[in-house]
């Protein structure tokens, strides 16, 4: 069995920045030792990778992708290939992707689709949550059948009416299963039906630019379904998780809910803390390359997230990864708002942008891989295989630049996608090797990983309520 030993960087994880060696055997890693000491310089090694000056962390979590996702009438731009592939240049090692029950359909058809998409294609591992879009007493019975098959959360909808939209009441029976089998309940929280009837009239007026979509979806709309799903999830007695949080009133709920002790949790993504409702009004339906939901918000929303991540009344940073190209696809919405496809591109900045963020001292280092690393792993079952460094855990370990630097643009990205939402941001830090279970996927800089190496993980449950 080969072994290698990274040497000379210093290793952060989310508890601990200790200057250390790490060795690792047969995909995982074995020991870590102080550089010089006896232990470490008696370790032999078929690679030797050389760390000094660098940090050692442990490869990112994403918790929340969508490749090859069909959106109003086109599919997400990158398929399992390409963005897995872009994840690891962006020093990802792990992805959760959303499996979609088919309406009138089984989960298991939803992920049994799913399986056939990445199955083989994929340059790192990824595991999948399910979008449950037809709640009733035969898909509540397979969520049960779904957690022992590592399918541990489930995620359901206030937004969307007549695509995923549940009611009151499927949230709630949806819920109440989890709190029996374990699941976790993910919620997109917007109220749809009432975001519909703003469309309508901004439409009727003659609204039809891509900033209306951030001034039709309102900040009090996300808050409101943010406060109802939680108290759902009281009254079920099961933990709810809410994605993609973007507004200051929904982490005013969601820190409520936890000062009240409730198992409510949160996570927000690069879009809403480096972005803002400017970028949506970028002329020349340029804003278009913005629209994604939770919108875009008011740039005074983003000291709001940045607290919340330091306060840890949101937990997670995740990309909500959902590309769309500007030629062809987003240009469907050209003539009406409510027409562009929405989601972003950003599995491969995602990284990056937070340790601009340690840089900018908005979240210190062992923050940004709590954040990145730990608590998704942790919040979906994975962790200590994935999010840390230590014996046991799979060595899927990236050695990162701290004091490189790089300017983010489509010209250099590798996602399937023709723009960036970060055209020309400048920003300190860069991947420079990223190993998946102890091989090699980035290697200074170069990719030299291949479709499949990546594997499917089964999650257990969320480790914060056990």
């Amino acid at each position: 069995m080969s072994r290698t030993v990274i040497h000379g960087g210093l290793v952060i994880t989310a508890s601990d920045e200790i200057h250390a060696d790490v060795l690792i055997e047969g995909g995982r890693v074995v020991a870590l030792a102080a550089h010089g000491t006896d232990a470490a310089t008696g370790w032999s090694a078929e690679r030797r990778i050389d760390a000094t000056g660098k940090y050692v962390i442990p490869g990112g979590v994403d918790a929340h992708t969508h490749m090859e996702m069909p959106f109003g009438g086109t599919l997400a731009s990158d398929t399992f290939e390409t963005g897995s592939r872009a994840a690891a240049w962006g020093g990802t090692t792990t992805f959760i992707d959303f499996a979609i029950q088919p309406r009138g359909g089984s989960l298991r058809e939803g992920l049994d689709t799913w399986h056939e998409k990445a199955d083989a294609r994929c340059a790192v591992d990824y595991a999948f949550h399910m979008i449950m879009s037809d709640v009733n007493a035969s898909s509540l019975k397979e969520m049960d059948k779904l957690v022992s098959l590592g399918i541990s959360s489930f995620k359901l909808f206030t937004a969307y009416p007549g695509v995923f939209l549940s009611d009151d009441g499927q949230i709630l029976r949806a819920m109440q299963q989890a709190a029996s089998n374990g699941g976790l309940v993910m919620t997109h929280a917007e109220n749809g039906l009432a975001i519909d009837v703003l469309v309508e009239q901004a439409l009727a007026r003659g609204e039809r630019d891509p900033r209306y979509h951030g001034e039709v979806r309102k900040a009090l709309l996300e808050a409101e379904a943010t406060h109802r799903v939680i108290r759902l999830s009281q009254v079920a007695g099961a933990p709810v998780y809410v994605v993609h949080v973007s507004a200051q009133e929904a982490v005013a709920e969601l820190a409520r809910a936890r000062d009240e002790g409730l198992p409510v949790f949160g996570e927000t993504c690069p879009q809403y803390l480096f972005l803002s409702t400017d970028n949506l009004a970028e002329p020349d339906f340029e804003g278009a390359k913005y629209v994604c939901s939770t919108p875009l918000r008011p740039e005074e929303h983003q000291a709001a997230l940045w607290r919340g991540l330091r306060t840890n009344d949101l937990q997670v940073v995740s990309t909500d990864h959902c590309p769309f190209c500007f030629k062809g696809q987003k240009e469907l919405g050209r003539d009406d708002f409510s027409k562009i496809p929405n989601g972003l591109p950003g599995v491969e900045n995602r990284m990056d942008l937070l340790h601009q963020a340690v840089v900018d001292g908005h979240i210190s280092r062992r923050r940004w891989i709590e954040i990145a690393c730990a608590a998704p792993a942790r919040m979906f079952g994975l962790y200590p295989k994935k999010g840390t460094i230590a014996p046991g855990a799979d060595a899927d370990i990236v050695v990162y630049d701290p004091r490189a630097e790089q300017i983010m643009s489509a010209e250099t990205h590798h996602m399937n996608v023709d723009y960036s939402a970060y055209e020309g941001k400048r920003v300190t830090g860069q991947v420079e090797t990223v190993l998946s279970r102890g091989v090699p996927v980035i290697e200074n800089r170069a990719y030299v990983g291949h479709a499949g190496h990546g594997a499917y993980v089964p999650r257990g449950t969320c480790q914060y309520t056990d």
